[in-house]
């Protein structure tokens, strides 16, 4: 009937991925797993970094609620010992272990201000684990696209100097192949550089957070003495 006929006709379609995976050889069908792959790559990296700014934005907001001792205490005992609590630590023990011969060669504000740098240096650093990925995903998912367009236009010229005829039916797999593999190329770039560009700024907010919050620590570990 209709519906059959409309079915079979999708089915084998050139255009479609089941094609352009059954017709391709090992190199096309390794270009589509490396795109797979990067596509992967960037959207568990971009949900992982989410959840963490998340969360990180969250404990420093109410971490700036509090003054004092009690901004010491809660940034101490944040659960599970992220930045906030490594740069109090930091903080805190430089305090504890200024005092005897080094209370005299070096005075408290510089000694803590150090150790308080030191932490929110550390901070930044972690901040950026696995952009590079995302950045890296977005710069180079266009040209591998463009390597699986490539090779599907050579299949096709290849297609059609052993046909010895420009046909459709010798040419239409390889140059949808070739569409494909541009499509998919752009469709794990664009997301990658828009992630990247959304993920920075979310961690220029975290890291503007930590370092209001280091300040603060830092100020009422002087007031302490």
């Amino acid at each position: 009937n209709a519906l059959a006929a409309e079915t079979a006709h999708v089915t084998s379609n050139p255009y479609g991925i089941d094609a352009l995976w059954a017709q391709g050889d090992i190199v096309a069908r390794g270009t589509l797993i490396i795109l797979l792959i990067m596509s992967a790559a960037t959207w568990y990296v971009g949900i992982v970094k989410l959840l963490e700014q998340r969360r990180l934005l969250k404990q420093g907001r109410e971490l700036l609620e509090s003054h004092g001792a009690e901004l010491q205490k809660r940034a101490s005992e944040l659960a599970d010992e992220g930045m906030f609590s490594a740069v109090a630590a930091a903080g805190i023990d430089a305090a504890a272990e200024h005092k005897g011969e080094l209370a005299g060669r070096v005075d408290l504000n510089t000694w803590v201000s150090m150790a308080i740098s030191d932490a929110v240096d550390s901070a930044s650093h972690h901040m950026q684990n696995g952009l590079s990925v995302v950045a890296t995903v977005g710069s180079t998912a266009p040209f591998v696209g463009l390597f699986g367009t490539v090779w599907g236009i050579y299949h096709a010229l290849t297609a059609i100097g052993m046909s010895g005829q420009a046909s459709i039916d010798k040419v239409a797999g390889p140059v949808g192949e070739a569409l494909i593999m541009t499509a998919i190329g752009l469709g794990v770039a664009v997301p990658a550089v828009l992630g990247y560009n959304w993920l920075v700024r979310r961690n220029k907010l975290v890291l503007d957070m930590v370092r209001v919050v280091a300040g603060r620590l830092h100020a009422s570990l002087l007031n302490a003495r």
